[in-house]
């Protein structure tokens, strides 16, 4: 078997373990499933995982296309770990890795462009129930084997569900999308009234009646609180970073880098504040009544700008641009309550989907606006637009190279951005270069408060503080991005770490290459072999010879 064979089984195997992923990437195929969350398809994604990645391995040291061998057996054991790690257990939230969360955000996205797909879609409805009932059974086995979930995220998700089913059924985000055939239109709406939302009723009625008395409280969130939960807590952080660190590695170059920011704080705060005390840099950014928005709209307008702006300038540190500009919209309001602050949804392959950054307009009012631009650069350009959607363009390589789900990559380069647009000029002023900063901060502090919560036993209210210490974000944004590390362990730590590989092989590939280094084609050796892991990124700089 050839690499470019394995990577088709795998993908074959990725795509039908997450059918409603597949659908929004734009592949054919799998648009009438939901995926099956039982312990049993488990064992069986996990084998074939296993057997693919040790097939990889002996590729890749073949030397038969070693870089995409190398990426499958990373993607592989990436399965194996997830799968090891139980989240489906324990993790009930609002946020989208929930699994009514996930319906939620994403059926809405399905694109019903012809009647197959709207064919395909009713039949995906008919699903809900049976998916989950499944999901339920397997929160049951957590509560069984003391992996329980959190009560405060437990109750979060059950609100959501009330949001969502004090909608009339006829306003319904589930039918949103024009149907031209009468006939499936209104099936659609049957199937929305009388399976799909008595089914999410249902499953509210489990979380609340069943599962919310075994959650945990707030004083043991960390995954290091269940059974396993240390090894858990290991795997996962294997899948977001890429990488062996250890937790009281990534704790450690959290505190260093919140240390190493205080010289540019004071020097920024002179500036903007006339005060080089850090803590009242963080008073009046957090206290200043200026720096918060008046309204949604005032929201939007200044995310689009910065996105205009950053587009102007791309061309002169980027030799290849994507074909598709990106959108800017607001978090829809239902789910805008328990959804981070912002965050982008690549186009689909098959080009019914453009690429758009969701920023979060719910509680506008509280939200600060300094943070807007270095957002909008993370969210969209130059930072995860250009990344996945020139990924997706990059049709010479496997759909694997093209696709690949990892983290710190992909986050590790949103937050590169930050500071290459710093180098770019697009920011406006200095109040928006402290945005930048607050923005460092609270990566970071990601990397201490996630291993605090899910190595060493913080309780929420001392994640809560240390960020609220260390960074000057709302209080509203803090509580919530506390809330995203105890649903999501491990994904905080993938920005950081990512960011601090791709300046570490930028400055020695500019050290080696001397007057011959060209930032363009730095950024398109980056972009354009597609999401790596860190250690294969590493390989490929260091072999790049400008």
């Amino acid at each position: 078997m050839t690499t470019l064979e394995l990577a088709d089984e795998f993908m074959d195997l990725y795509l039908r373990a997450d059918p409603l992923g597949a659908t929004l990437l734009g592949l054919p195929g799998h648009d009438d499933a939901l995926g099956d969350p039982s312990a049993a398809a488990d064992e069986r994604t996990r084998a074939a995982a296993l057997d693919i990645a040790a097939r990889a391995d002996a590729l890749a040291a073949a030397g038969d296309d070693p870089v995409t061998a190398r990426v499958i057996a990373q993607q592989a054991r990436a399965v194996v770990d997830r799968i090891d790690s139980r989240m489906i257990e324990y993790t009930v939230t609002d946020l989208f890795v929930g699994p009514a969360a996930a319906l939620l955000t994403y059926l809405p996205m399905v694109p019903l462009a012809d009647r197959d797909r709207v064919a395909a879609f009713l039949s995906r409805l008919g699903e809900v129930p049976h998916h989950l009932a499944a999901v339920a059974e397997r929160h049951r086995a957590g509560i069984a084997a003391g992996r329980t979930p959190v009560r405060r995220l437990v109750d979060s998700a059950v609100a959501h569900l009330d949001r969502y089913l004090a909608v009339p059924v006829d306003e319904d985000p589930l039918l949103a999308q024009p149907v031209p055939d009468e006939a499936q239109a209104a099936e659609r709406r049957r199937l929305v009234d009388e399976v799909v939302r008595p089914a999410l009723a249902g499953y509210r009625r489990v979380l609340a009646d069943e599962i919310a008395v075994h959650g945990r409280p707030d004083d043991r969130p960390g995954l290091c609180a269940l059974p396993g939960g240390s090894e858990a807590y290991a795997a996962l952080s294997r899948v977001h970073t890429t990488t062996a660190l250890t937790p009281e590695e990534l704790h450690q170059t959290g505190l260093d880098i919140i240390a190493g920011l205080r010289a540019e704080y004071a020097e920024l705060g002179a500036k903007v504040f006339g005060s080089s005390d850090q803590a009242e840099v963080f008073r009046r950014l957090a206290d200043d009544p200026d720096l918060r928005w008046r309204d949604a709209e005032e929201m939007l307008t200044a995310a689009r700008a910065a996105v205009v702006r950053a587009e102007q300038a791309a061309p002169a540190w980027f030799g290849r641009l994507p074909t598709q500009r990106c959108e800017v919209q607001a978090v829809p309001a239902a789910e805008a309550p328990g959804a981070p602050a912002a965050y982008y949804m690549p186009p689909s392959l098959d080009g019914l989907r453009t690429g758009v950054y969701y920023a979060n307009t719910d509680r506008a009012t509280e939200r600060q606006r300094f943070t807007a631009e270095v957002t909008a650069f993370h969210e969209a350009v130059p930072g995860h637009h250009f990344q996945l959607t020139l990924a997706i363009e990059l049709t010479d390589l496997p759909l694997i190279r093209r696709l690949a789900d990892v983290n710190a990559y992909a986050e590790g380069w949103g937050l590169y951005t930050e500071r290459l647009a710093d180098e770019m000029g697009l920011y406006s002023d200095d109040t928006a270069r402290l945005g930048m900063l607050a923005m460092d901060s609270m990566r970071a502090g990601r990397l201490v408060v996630d291993t605090g919560l899910h190595a060493k036993g913080w309780t929420r209210e001392q994640a809560i503080a240390y960020l609220q210490q260390h960074t000057p974000l709302s209080t509203v944004e803090i509580t919530a991005e506390v809330d995203r590390y105890i649903a999501y362990p491990g994904q905080a730590l993938s920005y950081m770490v990512g960011r601090l590989e791709i300046q570490r092989v930028r400055q020695e590939a500019e050290k080696r290459l001397g007057p011959a280094f060209d930032i363009r084609h730095f950024h398109d050796l980056v972009l354009t072999n597609g999401p790596l892991p860190l250690t294969v990124l590493s390989e490929l700089v260091t072999a790049w010879k400008g």
